[in-house]
């Protein structure tokens, strides 16, 4: 069986059989829709279904029910199982096409128990041309690449042509428990940059609640700088850890907090100790807790996908259109992304 799939933004269509998912059938046509991970997990493919009803082997990670429902699919997953009309309606900027490069380590530093410091400088010290919450590929040859997400602006501070990530340590990680501790300066890797779909909607125009879980702090950071130096809406952080040692970048956020006042700054602990003043439990209960009603409000959420999921659905039943959340889950469901939070 086949179904006429039509684009909405490009006024393009194409056709598409049953047994193909709707994204192998635009490639086979010439037609070029967002997409990443192409495995259901990071949302970069998410379309609204203007017309027409798709299904799933399995539903997928990065859709909720409530998405689905909605009339949202992802079509990395989604086999048509009628004629569809379909939109993208939230594409940000193309970003830069992605290039194979050499860099060069410029050194790794401890920034918590089990989180390191890698910063590394292109190999003819050029400026780093990506959108801040964007990751590269670290390629490893047979064992597949690994994605780290750029942890601040581009050409951020005194020293062009660096680029830092955060990246935590995984129980059996190739990269981070065998190839990480072993790297000097001077010593060079293959990757590919800039990559994801994931970034700040500058037109949106709507107050921004920001959640993070882990090292999904750092696609957060970058897209901070770039968001207070552009006058961004009133923007409330939420950084949650299991205890107070997790929140490796606490004074650096306190301090931004203290110099901005549309800035505002919650830690919150799931293990707190006796010693602990701050917000307790799950980051996305302390959310709600602030804001019982998100509809007016702009959503960013950066960490595990069990944080993602949970938040994603409570964040809806409180008011959140989907239209307006925006998520980039790490997950150990896919070789390529090895940096996941806790």
């Amino acid at each position: 069986m086949s179904y006429r799939i039509t684009w909405i933004e490009a006024q393009c269509s194409f056709e598409a059989t049953s047994d193909e998912t709707v994204l192998e059938a635009a490639r086979r046509a010439g037609v070029v829709l967002p997409s990443e991970c192409e495995f259901g997990g990071c949302g970069t493919c998410r379309v609204k279904l203007a017309q027409g009803q798709v299904e799933y082997d399995e539903m997928p990670d990065a859709l909720s029910q409530d998405e689905a429902d909605a009339g949202y699919a992802l079509l990395c997953q989604a086999r048509a199982c009628a004629d569809l009309t379909i939109s993208t309606e939230r594409l940000l900027d193309a970003p830069a096409p992605a290039q194979r490069r050499q860099v060069s380590v410029v050194r790794t530093e401890p920034l918590g128990p089990d989180v390191t410091r890698l910063v590394l400088a292109s190999r003819e010290r050029a400026p780093w041309v990506f959108r801040p919450g964007q990751y590269l590929n670290v390629l490893l040859g047979d064992t597949g690449p690994r994605s780290f997400s750029m942890a601040c602006a581009p050409q951020a501070g005194d020293r062009p042509g660096e680029v830092e990530f955060h990246i935590r340590s995984i129980e059996g990680g190739y990269f981070t428990q065998t190839r990480l501790s072993k790297l000097r300066p001077g010593d060079t890797l293959d990757v590919e940059v800039p990559l994801g779909g994931f970034g700040y909607h500058e037109d949106d125009y709507r107050p921004i609640v920001m959640v993070a879980t882990g090292t999904g702090i750092a696609p957060l950071r970058s897209m901070l700088a770039q968001m207070l130096a552009s006058g961004a809406p009133p923007i409330d952080l939420y950084w949650g850890g299991r205890t107070q040692a997790a929140l490796y970048l606490h004074d650096e956020l306190t301090a931004l907090a203290n110099q901005h006042d549309d800035f505002r700054y919650v830690p919150v602990l799931s293990r707190a100790d006796d010693n602990w003043a701050g917000a307790r439990g799950y980051v996305q209960d302390a959310v709600l807790a602030d804001h019982p009603d998100l509809s007016e409000h702009s959503v960013y959420l950066c960490g595990s996908p069990v944080m993602i999921a949970e938040a994603k659905t409570t964040f809806v039943a409180n008011g959140a259109s989907v239209r307006y959340v925006y998520a980039d889950s790490f997950t150990f469901q896919h070789p390529a992304r090895e940096d996941a939070a806790a």
